[in-house]
């Protein structure tokens, strides 16, 4: 058991000018901090492909450096670090966060990890519980995913060792686009499939680089053309796919191919 006389006598030889010396750490960390997380989310900004994926993912871990240090300048200021003095401080932090803290302690935990692991970092399109959103922070307890429809979705990381995450560029600026069309049975499949791999090659979002598939499949209700292509940046993949979707029907109707009718999928009574 922790005896308390131990702990208070941690700290009875701390005197004001220590504790000032201490708050100017912490205050020091705290500026330097948000100081360099907006300087590298404003370069983050100016970039575009992979070097602004490096920049964005430097901030959490940046973050975590910078706290790391506060702690390791505070703790010879405020005790003596002995070995029964760290035993004893860390016992009492364990008991208090333990049954005060608990779920918020894990998401902590879970967070450092996560900047361990990388599943995702800033600049990645992900997807977690049908959320779908570029990550564009990660904090020691959650990460901040922007939605396509400009929606801000905090996700604590605890939740996200309990689910599946979907990345879809994963720390690079490849990121598949599939842009869909269904056409009655009746046509020419080859010059169809000629015809969208075209359309996609002349897209002035394309990302040359990459190879450009078109995949057709039949359906109970027609044929399904899938268009699977490589934006140049991946913020432009909805514009990608808005390209190709309009510049697509107008050459299938030049072609004077028919669109399938798309049903809703039944209700289950």
């Amino acid at each position: 058991m922790i005896n308390s006389e131990k702990i208070a006598e941690l700290f009875k030889s701390v005197d004001t000018e220590g504790i000032l010396q201490a708050v100017l750490i912490v205050a020091g960390a705290w500026l330097f901090t948000v100081l360099s997380q907006r300087f590298l989310k404003f370069l983050g900004e100016k970039f575009s492909g992979q070097g602004r994926h490096y920049l964005l993912a430097s901030v959490p871990i940046l973050r975590l450096a910078i706290i790391f240090t506060a702690i390791v300048l505070i703790v010879p200021i405020l005790f003596e670090p002995t070995f029964e003095n760290l035993f004893a401080l860390l016992g009492a932090l364990g008991i208090i966060l333990g049954f005060a803290f608990k779920d918020y302690v894990s998401s902590l935990i879970a967070g450092i990890v996560t900047l361990i692991e990388v599943p995702y970092r800033p600049g990645d399109w992900i997807e977690v519980d049908g959320q779908y959103g570029e990550v564009r922070e990660i904090g020691m307890r959650y990460a901040k995913i922007v939605t396509p429809d400009d929606t801000v979705v905090t996700i604590p990381h605890l939740k996200m060792w309990n689910g599946l995450i979907l990345n879809s560029n994963d720390g690079t600026r490849h990121l598949m686009c599939v842009t869909n069309f269904y056409l009655l049975p009746d046509h020419d499949a080859l010059k169809v499939k000629n015809t969208l791999h075209d359309v996609a090659l002349t897209s002035a979002y394309l990302q040359l680089q990459r190879p450009i598939v078109v995949v057709i499949q039949e359906k109970p209700h027609g044929t399904h053309y899938r268009i699977r292509a490589y934006p140049n940046d991946d913020r432009d993949q909805f514009l990608f796919i808005t390209d190709l979707t309009v510049r697509g029907k107008s050459a299938l109707m030049e072609l004077g191919v028919e669109f399938a009718p798309i049903f809703p999928p039944p209700v289950n009574s």
